[in-house]
């Protein structure tokens, strides 16, 4: 007899795209995140020490996209286990509310909630 699965997976439907917020031009996309910081996984090494200001476009319920604009300072840049690919991690300066707000949706989202009854 089969096992039944009993946590849910959860997939996101498509990868959060970081931009330049000044150039609109794709920097990569969001290895993990939290509410001090990200990690970008991206064609390029970014400059380690330099301060970028990022833009995330999210889907809004009307299909239009929704920008959450920041400032993150890149702390170290090194090579992925995929070539061409360089994982970036930055530490956001003052993180807006929309942002800390995307983050905990996102917890949210991940975290295991078992079911109050047996499968």
């Amino acid at each position: 007899m089969p096992i039944q699965r009993r946590i849910e997976r959860h997939q996101l439907p498509y990868y959060l795209k970081v931009f330049n917020r000044v150039t609109d031009k794709p920097m990569g996309y969001i290895g993990n995140i939290s509410r001090e910081g990200l990690m970008l996984i991206s064609p390029w090494p970014m400059l380690v020490l330099a301060e970028f200001d990022m833009r995330l476009k999210i889907p809004g319920r009307d299909g239009q996209p929704y920008h959450i604009d920041f400032s993150a300072t890149c702390r170290w840049t090194r090579e992925d286990v995929t070539p061409g690919s360089f994982d970036s991690g930055f530490a956001l300066i003052a993180p807006p509310a929309e942002y800390l707000e995307l983050v905990e949706v996102l917890r949210h989202y991940f975290t295991f909630h078992p079911s109050a009854s047996p499968a």
